[in-house]
């Protein structure tokens, strides 16, 4: 079999790719795995977002976390960060989230975090799919009281609450703010955080009913939030996604604020208070070589991972850095979450805007973004990664960097599900790296289809 595990958990297709049985095996394999050495009955937390076959993946991660003899604990409706917040919080042995993030509701996801909230390396998610799929692994079976039991906590949205909170020191009384919940697991924290701290919240998108989580709403979607901004007078708006990971921000002119500019804020207002450690900051290939302008200019680095949160959080342990993030949105505080979070995005943004006096559309000058062009390689699927020893395409990509006078940038990123490859350019002239973006990517694809 393929590797089950993608840049964020198990993800496919409810009861089709991702469906109870597995669900179940996941529940069995990650209980074993993240719990090896509890010598105590082992606790892990359950969250959900709004989506209709959560109910089902649920019931099954919860009779295979049982079947090993585990408390399955069961939190609710609760955002991605909520759950990582809530397992370190409760000292939970691990914590599972169901959710697809920005998918529709069709699509489902099952993501595992350890008792420190941290999201699974790729070598503890290869042995959670090898339990599952290897005969020769026995896992136990108890019997009478040794079978595990389902508990709930009732409070849990309230803890993250008071938990977001206590990360600013900030009055909002006189702020009008809008929201765009994405009928996902949102829709109750994040407003009651904003009308706590004083402000106007103005709320859309938070009637989830199963099947409309991110559908043409959310940090995907964000024109109705734009629209609404404007028309309203409000102050800013934040879009969040299905399960409140990633932000995505407008300014009080209706302008969309994506993660690099987010970034760059943060990062400048932490520098300046002294708090960003080590000054740099952790983001990936794709961020905009305006944000790494921007950082230099403030005389902070910037470190560039490959795409995928899990990632950025990877490199900012491994080397002691403490915020980080990506273009799409997901935003690391270290010092207070282990994963994205929107929400705490937000209320850091809103501290920045506090603290200076500006608005977002004044703080949002800090980045001037050079153009991006993005075009996709179709291949045979096994030559994913065949363009890294062919002569010709690396010839082909040195000619185009020295074009660029070293001005400029190509990123090539083999696509996880489709037969593709990315090829992304950046440069100061958008006509001429759209033509060299063509250009490399016909020559991939006559040499690698």
């Amino acid at each position: 079999m393929s590797r089950i595990f993608g840049t964020d958990g198990v993800r496919g297709i409810a009861n089709s790719d991702l469906d109870s049985m597995l669900a179940y095996n996941l529940g069995r394999a990650g209980a074993y795995v993240l719990t090896e050495e509890a010598h105590h009955k082992p606790k892990i937390a359950l969250g959900k977002d709004t989506r209709v076959s959560c109910d089902m993946l649920e019931a099954a991660l919860i009779a295979g976390i049982c079947s090993m003899g585990g408390e399955a604990v069961v939190l609710g409706v609760q955002t991605t960060p909520a759950v990582a917040y809530l397992t370190r919080h409760y000292n939970f042995d691990a914590g599972i989230m169901i959710s697809a993030s920005h998918n529709s509701y069709e699509y489902n996801g099952i993501k595992f975090f350890d008792s420190k909230g941290y999201k699974l390396s790729d070598e503890l998610e290869d042995r959670i799919q090898k339990i599952i799929e290897e005969s020769e692994y026995r896992l136990p079976n108890p019997t009478g009281i040794g079978i595990g039991k389902k508990t709930e906590i009732n409070n849990a949205t309230l803890a993250y609450i008071n938990f977001l909170k206590s990360t600013v020191n900030i009055d909002l009384t006189g702020m009008k703010i809008a929201i765009d919940c994405a009928n996902g697991s949102s829709y109750i924290a994040a407003p009651l955080v904003l009308s706590d701290l004083g402000a106007e919240v103005i709320v859309i998108n938070n009637e989830p009913d199963g099947i409309n989580i991110n559908k043409n709403c959310g940090s995907t979607h964000p024109e109705i939030l734009q629209k609404i901004v404007i028309e309203s007078g409000a102050d800013v708006g934040f879009a969040f996604d299905g399960d409140a990971d990633r932000l995505i921000a407008i300014d009080n002119n209706g302008a969309l604020i994506n993660g690099d500019y987010i970034i760059a804020i943060c990062a400048k207002h932490m520098k300046r208070s002294g708090t960003l450690k080590k000054n740099t900051v952790v983001s990936t290939i794709m961020s905009n070589m305006g944000l790494e302008i921007a950082l230099k200019e403030e005389k902070c680095s910037i470190c560039r991972t490959k795409v995928g949160d899990r990632y950025v959080l990877e490199e900012m342990v491994k080397n002691g850095y403490n915020f980080g993030g990506e273009q799409s949105g997901h935003i690391i505080f270290l010092d207070h979450n282990t994963t994205g979070d929107g929400i705490l995005t937000a209320l850091k943004l809103l501290s920045v805007m506090k603290e200076t006096g500006l608005q977002l559309s004044e703080l949002k000058s800090i980045i001037k973004e050079l153009p991006q062009v993005l075009i996709n390689a179709k291949i045979k699927n096994g030559n994913k990664n065949r363009y890294l020893d062919d002569v010709e395409i690396k010839n082909a990509i040195d000619d185009i960097l020295k074009s660029m006078e070293n001005k400029g940038r190509v990123v090539i990123r083999p696509s996880g599900t489709e037969p593709l490859v990315r090829v992304m350019l950046e440069g100061e002239n958008e006509t001429l790296i759209r033509s060299y973006a063509e250009s490399l990517a016909s020559l991939i694809e006559k040499k690698l289809l």
